[in-house]
């Protein structure tokens, strides 16, 4: 290792060995290892070539890069290869499509100057510069830092990244703070607030003032401070966390967002007002909405705007008679109800030659892939399952999805 460096085990590299990556040379090796494990030669053999002609801990680096840039494709496209990563930046990165609405609501917030604690390899932080918002990071790894001015270095954009401690870092001047406490330990992905580095009295602290605290959307509502506002975010069809907003225009409100394919924002305000739907029998539509909705407690709000009744109190399965397009739900027709056993549904299944099935539940104890092998379809057709609570009884619908 050279004199002065210092690993980071989650990298796997040392600093002076990323930054010399980063010259010429090491760029040319970067694309050859690129190009040769894109040609299909078997790893080993790969690296033992380039070992004979390179330093064997640059070839190490140029190679994970490769393997990271593939893996990153998912969550950055095109971008992933010009971009540098960490295994541990790129798990908890956050999506190129979140940052930049998480940016646009900073500049709603008229946050002119931000400050991003635990800035990682950089991806909310070049969202906000994007956006033409003076931010700066901070990160404690000093690998995950010179990735993270590599990456803006990549992209075109002019910040600053330097090494410190979010819980000694100066916040004076700048008027929003942004903070995604790290959420990984050896053990794997940390789901316990307490665990977060910085732990949460620390994030308490931050919405004390004016922040924005990225979180697991899976964060009880009873440790969401009042008066901050709450906001979860689904992409792709996925929920990807929920952001927590303090200061200024912040009033305790909740709201689910839904990015579209290309990240327009569908977002889906609460009232606190909002009566609790009615449960009723199935109707001729079924909604299942966003995890955005059902994980932020808006099942209520969304009920209302779809005219809708719930199947059952304890899940969030929506029923109506009308239908309407709506970017928080999918909507499905409901094609025939059926008992929620297997006799009657092999039989209704292999009536309409059912041979593909897709089985969508909620609050039944009933796992697809069991019930899928079971039921040993063999037909031509694809079918949609949906397996609810219903107020008689659990029931297995027959559905079409409805654009």
């Amino acid at each position: 290792m050279p004199a002065g460096s210092v690993l980071c085990h989650d990298a796997g590299v040392d600093v002076a060995t990323f930054e010399d990556l980063l010259t010429p040379a090491g760029q040319r090796l970067l694309a050859e290892a690129a190009g040769t494990t894109d040609e299909g030669e078997p790893g080993l053999a790969v690296n033992s070539r380039l070992r004979r002609r390179h330093d064997p801990a640059l070839v190490a680096a140029a190679l994970s890069q490769v393997d990271l840039r593939r893996r990153a494709r998912a969550k950055f496209g095109a971008d992933a290869a010009r971009l540098y990563f960490t295994r541990d930046g790129l798990e908890q990165a956050t999506h190129p499509a979140v940052a930049h609405h998480r940016a646009a609501r900073a500049t709603e917030r008229a946050a002119s100057r931000v400050l991003d604690l635990g800035c990682g390899i950089g991806s909310d932080l070049a969202a906000m510069l994007a956006a033409g918002v003076t931010a700066e990071g901070v990160d404690l790894d000093p690998v995950t830092v010179a990735v993270a001015r590599a990456n803006l270095a990549a992209l075109g954009l002019r910040g600053e990244v330097r090494v410190g401690d979010a819980l000694a870092e100066p916040r004076d001047g700048f008027d929003l703070v942004v903070c995604d406490p790290a959420r990984r330990a050896s053990g794997g992905r940390v789901f316990d607030p307490a665990a977060y580095s910085p732990g949460w009295e620390f994030v308490q602290g931050l919405l004390a003032g004016r922040a924005c605290v990225k979180a697991t959307p899976g964060l009880p509502h009873s440790l969401i401070p009042a008066g901050v506002d709450a906001e979860w975010v689904s992409f792709g069809g996925g929920l990807k966390e929920v952001a927590l907003w303090s200061g200024g225009p912040a009033r305790g409100r909740r709201a689910a967002t839904v990015l579209a394919a290309r990240g327009t924002p569908h977002t889906l305000v609460g009232d606190p007002s909002a009566v609790r739907p009615d449960v009723g029998a199935v109707g001729r539509f079924v909604y299942d909405p966003d995890d955005a909705v059902t994980v932020g407690h808006l099942v209520a709000d969304l009920a209302g705007r779809l005219d809708a009744w719930l199947l059952d109190e304890r899940i969030g399965y929506l029923s109506s008679d009308r239908h309407q397009a709506s970017p928080w739900a999918r909507c499905y027709e409901v094609l025939e109800v059926l008992p929620c056993k297997e006799k009657p549904l092999r039989a209704a299944l292999r009536a309409r030659d059912v041979g593909t099935l897709t089985i969508k539940k909620r609050g039944v104890a009933v796992r697809p892939e069991d019930l899928r092998r079971r039921l040993a379809l063999r037909g031509t057709q694809e079918a949609t399952l949906v397996l609810a609570r219903t107020p008689r009884s659990a029931r297995a619908l027959l559905v079409r999805a409805v654009p």
